[in-house]
């Protein structure tokens, strides 16, 4: 069905999506902070040396790292592992999608 067919009444209103929206941000915002608080410190200095977040509109959770130096790239990479562990106590559907230098942001 084509939303721009559908009657102003039985579309959401614009609060309502606001609303979601700023939901959406807050369990961002609560996800990031309580996955940094799980992982261990040396995790969280790999995680200080990129840019990192999670994404929850998609399914399955997925945590984006974007590595702006081979470095800390190659660092991420061997830690892998770990931090699929971490990302079980979120979700036992959950995917991270690690980008390299070369890549550029998303």
């Amino acid at each position: 069905m084509n939303i721009s067919n559908l009657h102003p009444d039985d579309l959401p209103t614009t609060k309502a999506s606001l609303l979601t929206e700023l939901m959406y941000r807050q369990l961002e915002e609560a996800i990031n902070r309580r996955f940094y608080e799980a992982c261990t410190p040396i995790m969280r200095v790999l995680l200080s040396s990129c840019h990192w977040y999670f994404q929850i509109n998609t399914s399955p959770l997925m945590l984006i790292i974007i590595c702006y130096e081979v470095e800390s790239y190659c660092h991420i990479t061997n830690a892998i592992p770990q931090f699929v562990n971490k990302l079980k106590l979120f979700s036992n559907n959950s995917k991270i999608h690690l980008f390299s230098p070369d890549k550029g942001i998303p």
